[in-house]
């Protein structure tokens, strides 16, 4: 049993998800305490019990402390993680109204699934762009990609938007399993090939999302760059507003940035919040954005040979997921650079080794 206090770094849903995905991997039971003690309501939020009991549902895991605010959760895999075809419902299974982020949700049980011997179709239910977690373009434009170069394979689809706080949204997401993952030199960014972007919302006046755009592009354009958001008046249950965007390199490394709407926020002020970030990014010359290498980690533990990624900054949730995938993976993980500040981490290349020698 490995034990781990879930205040330790950012203490919150990062150290519960990376964990549980582990542990499937190894085979390895964990026990978590003081889960998501850094925040405000401390315990399971309906999104992480939405995660425990995915989890447990593909390997027949058997858990305790599997309810709404519990703050001690015991998991002990069943066996190997079981590919094949999953309706998860945030709301069904936390069994409680939520919006609660199915990104989220997917980041608990996607390397598994991947890892399994076969392919997966799921179905996600939930937030699909809510705050306090990468929008659903973030995992279809940088993530998934960039996983594709470690040789996991998976693609995403967003069939409803799912705001905050009535969520109903909905992602189908194909994962092809056997995946055969490898390091990856993610150190050097070359030049910028290719900016996508929305400016989106879900039962508001269209001239919102244009509104946005055009700040948007805008300051694009002034800054030398491809004015490429689009508006997009989206249907959906939920209302809400957003800008989402993406930039690409010429070696396929990429970088997102987004900004949510909210009551008496300026649509202007929406598409400066996300733009900026994005011109801090570009002006920087690390590969990728802060939110990109905790989200790495796991899969980067686990590749054969080593990797190399640069960031522009070191966040505390990646020094965090730094932590935990040293509890169960026996792999050299260095990081150069201190929190807050651009950073490099390297993954030593030897072949991983759980601290149980469970085969991976």
């Amino acid at each position: 049993m490995i034990d781990i206090d879930g205040s330790q770094g950012e203490g919150g849903g990062q150290v519960l998800r990376t964990a549980l995905a582990l542990s499937m991997l190894t085979g390895q039971p964990v026990h978590l305490t003081r889960v998501r003690a850094g925040r405000r309501t401390p315990g399971l939020a309906p999104q992480h019990l939405a995660g425990v009991r995915a989890a447990a549902q593909i390997c027949g895991a058997r858990v305790e402390g599997a309810h709404l605010r519990s703050t001690d959760v015991t998991f002990r895999p069943g066996g190997p993680v079981r590919p094949g075809g999953y309706t998860f419902d945030v709301s069904q299974l936390a069994e409680t109204p939520s919006a609660g982020s199915v990104t989220l949700l997917l980041q608990t049980v996607l390397l598994p699934l991947a890892l399994a011997d076969g392919p997966s179709h799921l179905d996600l239910r939930g937030g699909t762009h809510v705050a306090w977690s990468p929008p659903a373009h973030y995992l279809e434009w940088v993530l998934l990609p960039t996983l594709a170069l470690l040789g996991l394979r998976a693609s995403l689809k967003l069939v409803t938007w799912g705001w905050y706080p009535q969520g109903g949204g909905r992602l189908e997401v194909d994962i092809e399993g056997d995946a055969q993952l490898v390091g990856a030199d993610l150190a050097a960014r070359g030049d910028t090939a290719d900016l996508q972007g929305l400016a989106a919302v879900c039962n508001l006046p269209s001239h919102i999302p244009h509104r946005i755009a055009s700040r948007a592009n805008n300051l694009l354009r002034d800054a030398g760059l491809p004015p490429q958001v689009q508006p997009l008046r989206a249907r959906g249950p939920s209302t809400g507003a957003g800008i989402f965007m993406a930039l690409a390199d010429q070696n396929g490394i990429r970088a997102g940035f987004s900004a949510l709407g909210a009551k008496g926020k300026p649509s202007e002020a929406v598409a400066e919040e996300a733009i900026l970030d994005l011109l801090a990014y570009h002006a920087q010359g690390s590969a990728l954005d802060r939110y990109l290498p905790d989200q790495l980690l796991p899969a980067l533990a686990l590749a054969a040979g080593p990797s190399t990624l640069t960031t522009v900054e070191i966040t505390r949730h990646t020094l965090t997921n730094v932590a935990v995938v040293r509890r169960f993976v026996r792999r050299e993980i260095t990081v150069e650079g201190a929190e807050g500040q651009p950073g490099r981490i390297r993954v030593q290349g030897d072949a991983p080794q759980s601290e149980a020698s469970t085969s991976l």
